[in-house]
């Protein structure tokens, strides 16, 4: 619990369970035998170790592509703070992850390979010119990391599913149709 607290922290006891594998009582003792200092997560309690409590200096604005079961992506069980809405798109049905695409610590989209190897990113909201063109840079460099291989995601998401232009894509998503270039966003 404490490498996963260094790692992700904070976190709920629900993200500590879920990680675990375990049970809240094996939880809340191992907590305990930490002494965790307890904080506010938007109202909800979390838990902290007592020598992570420094501020972090903000960061320069980031991007980045992340593959499918990434620990990033994975790592807590209370997912909206950096998933908002996009659940049931970048999710299977047994909770694994697919690609994701990430703006300055939220998810905002996901990414698929095309026939040729290339990374296709599939926006779900607009991050603005700056966020797009460090989400296509990123996309660029790992379409040249690739060097034409695709690798194929054990579990893809819904959203990689969906190939732009097609009707069955569109269902794939539960999108209303398949208009638009894979970077917009896909409402």
């Amino acid at each position: 619990m404490e490498r996963w607290l260094r790692a992700f922290g904070p976190g709920t006891a629900t993200d500590l369970k879920w990680w675990l594998g375990s049970t809240v009582a094996a939880v809340r003792r191992a907590l305990a035998a930490l002494s965790v200092v307890e904080v506010d997560l938007d109202g909800r309690l979390g838990y902290l170790l007592p020598d992570d409590l420094e501020s972090t200096d903000p960061v320069e604005p980031w991007a980045v592509l992340l593959p499918p079961l990434d620990p990033t992506t994975m790592g807590w069980f209370e997912r909206d703070w950096y998933l908002g809405p996009y659940r049931a798109r970048l999710f299977d049905s047994t909770g694994n992850a697919g690609p994701t695409v990430w703006w300055e610590g939220r998810i905002v989209g996901g990414w698929r390979q095309g026939d040729a190897g290339e990374v296709v990113v599939q926006m779900l909201e607009d991050t603005g010119s700056d966020g797009l063109r460090a989400i296509e840079a990123e996309a660029a460099r790992l379409t040249e990391w690739f060097d034409g291989t695709r690798a194929l995601p054990r579990f893809p998401s819904p959203l990689s599913k969906v190939v732009e232009g097609t009707a069955s894509g569109a269902r794939a998503a539960g999108e209303q149709n398949g208009r638009g270039s894979g970077r917009a966003p896909q409402r």
